[in-house]
């Protein structure tokens, strides 16, 4: 099967097109040919080293659209021939087959009486919907009527996570961007303001009246992470799930966040997977049900054949993108 992969960690150039053998599903794994993938910082992430190191032709890609070709052992509620959607934790989407969990795998045709999905949204949903629609709901246990910061809100998780709030009743949402231009496109996905992130809690205080945000998605880390705590109101939250950045881990002392009445948690769908998988797959299935359904919308602006992989990467990893990019795999 065609495939990008990498056996040695570095720059985009070490993803290379290769010919490598199809996967067999084991137990209680699908086998997908896939039609469409996702480009996500995890894999950037994945191809610097940050998962350990590979072990010879590494293939890495973490969500995926196809169709099922072949069960493993022990699955139940999949056929081949399926359309589906699926996450793959331990990546492998960017090849013309892939392996997937079974509780991971998301059959279109369930979909279809919200609205339905096609498989090139499906490709670019699997990842970035379960963690925009975890976050806010799972480790920042948004309420309604609360308010939302959403960091990176040009991104694939960010311009999805405004509408997510929304549809989960906040009140107000709003993003930080790097640039005036990410300002201008983040705007179209339901935020109330977005700032320039250079001195983004005075601009939060000011948007409200002083009191500050209930929730803060943060995915980059380093002083953004810890200047966020100032835009907080009392008893709000800030929710890490990413380090963009790259910077050095933070050191929070722990009196500011008592005095302040401030708190500090995290989301990881790698963790989730492996120790919560029904979890991971309800919010799943609450991701994907609302943009089947129309209420969430997933922004498309940049699809690559799948040998333009280190391309799509180097963008992604330089913060020059907007919105989701997909690699068009299937032949």
């Amino acid at each position: 099967m065609r495939a990008v992969a990498f056996k040695e960690v570095g720059g985009p150039e070490v993803l290379r097109a290769v010919e490598l053998a199809a996967p067999v599903p084991g137990p209680g794994e699908v086998l997908i040919r896939v039609a469409y993938a996702g480009v996500n910082y995890g894999e950037v992430q994945h191809r610097l080293g940050d998962f350990g190191p590979p072990e010879g032709e590494t293939v890495t890609g973490l969500e995926a659209s196809g169709t099922v070709v072949a069960l493993g052992g022990g699955v139940t509620g999949l056929a081949v021939g399926d359309e589906v959607a699926a996450y793959l934790p331990d990546g492998g989407g960017y090849a013309e087959y892939a392996t997937a969990p079974a509780p991971f795998v998301f059959p279109l045709a369930e979909l279809a009486e919200l609205g339905g999905l096609d498989l090139r949204t499906a490709g670019a949903a699997p990842l970035v919907l379960t963690t925009a629609y975890g976050v806010l709901a799972g480790a920042g246990h948004l309420a309604a009527g609360e308010t939302v910061l959403v960091h990176a809100a040009a991104g694939g998780v960010g311009s999805a996570a405004a509408q997510l709030a929304r549809s989960l009743g906040a009140a107000a949402v709003y993003g930080t961007v790097s640039t005036e231009e990410k300002a201008e496109y983040a705007s179209r996905f339901g935020y109330d303001e977005v700032f320039l992130r250079d001195g983004f809690p005075d601009a939060v205080r000011k948007a409200t009246s002083g009191r500050g945000v209930d929730l803060v998605l943060d995915p980059i880390g380093g002083p953004t992470r810890l200047a966020s705590f100032e835009a907080l109101a009392p008893f709000g939250r800030v929710a890490v799930y990413g380090e963009a950045a790259r910077h050095p881990d933070v050191h929070l002392p722990v009196l500011p966040v008592w005095k302040n009445n401030r708190a500090l948690t995290g989301y990881n769908i790698g963790d989730l997977s492996r120790r919560a998988p029904e979890t991971l797959r309800r919010h799943a299935r609450a991701a994907l049900g609302l943009v089947a359904s129309g209420a969430v919308r997933i922004d498309i602006t940049a699809e690559y054949d799948l040998a333009d992989a280190p391309q799509a990467q180097r963008l992604l990893e330089a913060g020059e993108n907007t919105g989701k990019a997909v690699l068009r795999v299937g032949r």
